[in-house]
């Protein structure tokens, strides 16, 4: 199953293809501004029994050197397969459309990324017929962007720092300057950057942290996020409605038998937040001779 992450790191570059040209001055090269982007379709299956998928394939064209294709793969830990797999992309694209085809793999962590950027070879070492040198983009060479008006600047970008730096200390610092600059901008536009943000991040404890920002600081958008928020708070209430008509029965059957109940025994009936023990003290209610018993064997 593909999980969130790996679906945000490769199809930030599909909402706004430009980014690749600003992500590349970080990778040591400098492409200029595209005049043209287009996604192409991702299957890459023959006509065989292997399906194979790149995860997000663009076309580029550019004033100074024409057109050239660009397959973004979102890593998620090593693979001694993949390799394998990114120069039967590469090839096959090159292929295909005729078009010289760059490779950009965008990872999590500093040892996948080490391991995805050395140059592989298909031949043996005195002949190495095919090489590949993918372009790597991750938490070793993405900005970290810790100021909100840097982060205005670029939000996609900023996103995509984020998510790339997802699992380092730094990522809170940037996720502030993030939703900080979310302020100002129309809904449409912050709508997609929170959402990326929120899959990029996973399950990671900085997950935790956005949503709070989300919930503080862009309230009013209506993202998936925020309606997820809406809900838990909801389904909040209702678990605390039961719990509490659940103490109210338990005190009624104890009225009803006629049971002196004490300001103590109800405080702590009216202050427990555990169902199902509150179930257990409402069976006991039944039977019990006096409200002491209720606790029996509990610690108060």
């Amino acid at each position: 199953m593909v999980s969130p992450p790996h679906e945000a790191m490769h199809r930030i570059f599909q909402h706004d293809p430009g980014l690749f040209s600003r992500v590349s001055r970080f990778l040591g090269i400098d492409l200029p501004k595209p005049i043209g982007a287009t996604a192409l379709p991702t299957d890459l299956t023959e006509a065989s029994p292997v399906e194979r998928r790149v995860d997000t394939l663009l076309r580029f064209e550019t004033a100074e050197h024409g057109a050239f294709l660009l397959a973004v793969e979102a890593q998620g830990k090593k693979d001694p397969d993949k390799p394998a797999s990114w120069a039967y992309y590469v090839s096959y694209l090159w292929t295909k459309y005729r078009l010289p085809t760059a490779l950009l793999v965008v990872c999590q962590d500093h040892v996948t990324a080490k391991w995805a950027q050395q140059p592989v070879s298909s031949g043996p070492a005195q002949l190495p017929t095919l090489t590949l040198r993918p372009l790597v983009a991750g938490p070793h060479n993405m900005p970290v962007i810790t100021d909100p008006d840097e982060a205005r600047a670029d939000l996609v970008l900023a996103s995509l720092a984020a998510i790339t730096h997802a699992a380092e200390p730094v990522v809170n610092a940037i996720l502030k300057a993030l939703s900080t600059a979310l302020r100002d901008a129309p809904q449409d536009v912050a709508d997609p950057i929170v959402e990326f943000t929120a899959h990029g991040l996973g399950n990671r404890p900085a997950k935790h942290l956005w949503r709070n920002l989300v919930a503080a600081d862009l309230s009013f958008y209506k993202s998936y996020i925020s309606e997820e928020i809406r809900d838990e708070g909801r389904e909040q209430g209702r678990v605390q409605g039961e719990t509490r008509r659940a103490a109210e029965d338990v005190l009624l059957v104890l009225e009803q038998r006629g049971l002196d109940i004490s300001d103590d025994t109800r405080t702590r009936i009216t202050e427990c937040g555990d169902p199902e023990t509150l179930r257990r003290w409402l069976r006991r209610a039944v039977t019990v001779h006096s409200t002491d018993e209720v606790f029996t064997d509990e610690e108060p």
